[in-house]
């Protein structure tokens, strides 16, 4: 093949792996499913924050929410945004000769105009995000080869956003992390409605690339920022908040029909689009592509992933490092109980966990996942884990030093603290 693919990176929000191609058997989520099924479907695939901002800034960037600039949320007075030398995968591929457009929320920067998008159609709901795509392709505007970013805001909280109402069809799946009782079945019958919104609407995306006639040569990533906005999920470092779907799909490889099982990091998306690209790779980015995987190419795998949280609502230092059978989560504060996005709370599945939530976290969680896979039993301490605790101990502290993280110096400030002492100073 030469030639350069398109490429169509699709995102959910608080969406994690909760699809039918993941084992939830109650989400319909036909089209989805079918570019697993006919692509590549990754396993064991993490986001590096299990918030919206910097998890995005990360995939976009290959770099870290710490390096990157984006270690809290980039609206309203929250303040954070890409430092001034990052560089947007749009930018790359659009410096690499690429036609770059975005459908839907950007969620990385308050300068647009930083992230290298020749156009942007910045509509929400995912029916108008689907026709802003419909109406791009059919008006003969794209030239191949494109980039376009396809970001949706479902099944991000309010599930009816949109219009869209609660999906009862299959039933409702309850993951073994939530509680068996009604509220959590209607908050999960309300977000299934909001998935299966998403899916009609790449089922649209996939029809006009093929109207267009540029289905075959376009590749398609398939992924979501974080895990679902639900108790112990979105917003914490245990896996339901950090695991993400990832699907890749181009129909004019050979690539299809399979299941990896390798550790990925949403830092080796912008690495490995790159190279899909046939462009160089920065220096700069700290994510490994995984293209060779998919090309029997040479690939040295991920023996752990990285993951932290510094800020969502309030000021939350908390890192982890996970490998195929272990995760150790530090948290560096605990004068507080655990961090929870506001929009959850309000549900009622919050409302029947609050008091076992809300308890003051301990220094250290180490979880045997083969044993405990809702990493309900935390074995730090324990005497049987003790050489696996120092280990990873050991790995989490040499990847801060390496990265530079912040908190390596103290706590860390937020825009908003810096901007009003600067205000103060000038009075």
């Amino acid at each position: 093949m030469n030639e350069r693919p398109n490429i169509v990176l699709i995102t959910c929000h608080d969406l994690g792996q909760h699809l039918c191609c993941y084992g939830i058997p109650s989400v319909r989520t036909e089209t989805i499913d079918g570019l697993a099924q006919s692509g590549v479907r990754f396993a064991t695939s993490f986001c590096t924050s299990p918030g919206c901002s910097p998890s995005r800034a990360a995939l976009a960037t290959g770099r870290y929410p710490h390096n990157n600039g984006v270690m809290g949320l980039a609206h309203a007075h929250f303040g954070w945004q890409l430092g001034p030398d990052e560089w947007h995968l749009a930018a790359l591929l659009a410096e690499g000769g690429y036609q770059t457009a975005l459908f839907g929320l950007q969620h990385v920067t308050y300068n647009i105009e930083h992230l290298g998008f020749n156009e942007i159609l910045p509509e929400r709901p995912a029916d108008a995000v689907a026709q802003n795509l419909e109406e791009f392709l059919q008006s003969g505007n794209a030239n191949s080869p494109f980039y376009f970013e396809v970001n949706f805001f479902e099944p991000h909280r309010p599930y009816d956003f949109g219009g869209v109402s609660p999906d009862y069809t299959n039933g409702v799946y309850v993951p073994g992390f939530l509680p068996e009782n009604q509220e959590c079945r209607d908050e999960l019958a309300a977000m299934q409605g909001a998935i299966h919104k998403v899916d009609a609407s790449i089922e649209r995306l996939v029809a006009a690339l093929k109207s267009a006639g540029q289905y075959d040569n376009t590749l398609i990533l398939f992924t979501a920022d974080h895990g679902i906005a639900f108790p112990r999920a979105k917003c914490t470092l245990y896996d339901p908040g950090i695991e993400t779907a990832l699907i890749m799909n181009w129909p004019a490889s050979e690539f299809g029909g399979q299941t990896r099982n390798e550790l990925i990091s949403n830092i080796d998306i912008a690495p490995t689009l790159l190279e899909a690209a046939e462009l160089e790779i920065p220096d700069r980015i700290m994510g490994r592509s995984f293209w060779p995987l998919l090309t029997d190419g040479d690939y040295e795998g991920n023996e752990e992933i990285f993951a932290e949280k510094t800020f969502h609502g309030i000021y939350d230092p908390v890192r982890c490092v996970r490998t195929q059978t272990h995760k150790l989560i530090v948290n560096f504060d605990g004068s507080h109980t655990p961090d929870v996005p506001g929009d959850i709370i309000v549900g009622g599945t919050y409302q029947t966990m609050a008091k076992d939530i809300a308890r003051t976290r301990t220094r250290f969680e180490l979880y045997d996942l083969d044993a405990d896979p809702w990493e309900k039993n935390n074995v730090a301490g324990n005497q049987e884990f003790s050489e696996i605790e120092t280990d990873l101990k050991h790995r989490l502290f040499v990847w801060m030093q390496d990265t530079e993280d912040p908190l390596l110096e103290g706590p860390v400030p937020s825009p908003h603290y810096e901007m009003t002492l600067a205000i103060l100073a000038d009075t």
